[in-house]
């Protein structure tokens, strides 16, 4: 049965990981929720409400982002991000999770497969990051420069919450203060952004392509045709690569996903699901 949700920090990696953990003892599947950069577990606020019926679901505010901490001395790498997701599974005893991951989030998901598959029943990336390249090297030198942090922050004041929205959204029309108000709080204190400089020196590549090959977890992709942010190519391309995925594209959706679409996204994870356990039976 759903029970109410359980929210707090566990100290993992030397830094403060925030979560909220939605229990359900009628349900032996746990969904564990990777967001994307700029992000927080806000960003599955629909989802959640879906899933939690039918399943335990944990969502994570990885770290700098959300209610996590915005410690300058934690490495931001996707690596450690993918150890500091798994150690914290383990703190919750949980089993072979289903991992869902959007954007950089999906990345990350990437790399805890790379790293443990056996901790993961199956994978969902939403838009997933995928052959992004690490930052060049005279932004990574800059980065070290004082007060670099101010113009991390001079950047996100200028294109703004609203636009990056609008960017991320094909649909405009369901952006409100809500949604606004949700982005932009997380980035309302300075410690943020001189995380977020660490993170341009600490964030590696993306994972290539033969160790992509490698990876046996079935994943399901899922894309939207109007994705500014990672267009389709690059979801067609993973496809590829993921020797044991399929692709579903999603008609006139931008890159949120988990904002414009969460009942479509809701329904095919089901049937991802079923299709999965009857070819089990």
């Amino acid at each position: 049965m759903e029970q109410d949700v359980l929210t707090g920090y566990k100290p993992v990696n030397d830094t403060n990981v925030y979560y909220e953990f939605y229990p359900n003892q009628s349900s032996d599947k746990t969904f564990v929720l990777l967001h994307g950069f700029l992000s927080s577990t806000f960003t599955y606020r629909h989802l959640i409400s879906l899933l939690k019926k039918d399943y335990q679901v944990l969502s994570v505010d990885l770290p700098p982002f959300g209610k996590s901490a915005k410690s300058n001395r934690y490495v931001y790498s996707y690596k450690n991000l993918a150890e500091t997701v798994i150690k914290l599974t383990e703190l919750f005893g949980l089993k072979k999770m289903v991992f869902i991951g959007h954007s950089m989030g999906g990345q990350i998901v990437l790399n805890i497969l790379h790293m443990r598959q056996e901790i993961a029943d199956k994978a969902i990336l939403l838009c997933s990051s995928a052959y992004l390249k690490r930052a060049k090297m005279p932004l990574v030198l800059t980065s070290y420069l004082p007060y670099f942090h101010r113009f991390v922050k001079y950047w996100f004041a200028r294109t703004g919450v609203k636009r990056n929205l609008q960017d991320a959204l094909y649909n405009h029309s369901i952006i409100n203060e809500e949604m606004i108000n949700g982005y932009m709080e997380p980035f309302l204190k300075d410690e943020i952004f001189m995380a977020l400089t660490r993170m341009i020196r600490d964030r590696e590549g993306d994972l290539p392509r033969k160790i992509l090959n490698q990876i046996q977890t079935p994943c399901l992709l899922i894309w939207g045709d109007h994705d500014k942010s990672i267009p389709l190519k690059f979801g067609e391309k993973l496809k590829q690569d993921l020797r044991n995925s399929e692709l579903i594209v999603i008609r006139e959706t931008g890159h949120a996903l988990p904002e414009e679409r969460p009942m479509e996204i809701f329904e095919y994870i089901k049937g991802f699901m079923e299709k999965s356990q009857m070819a089990a039976e």
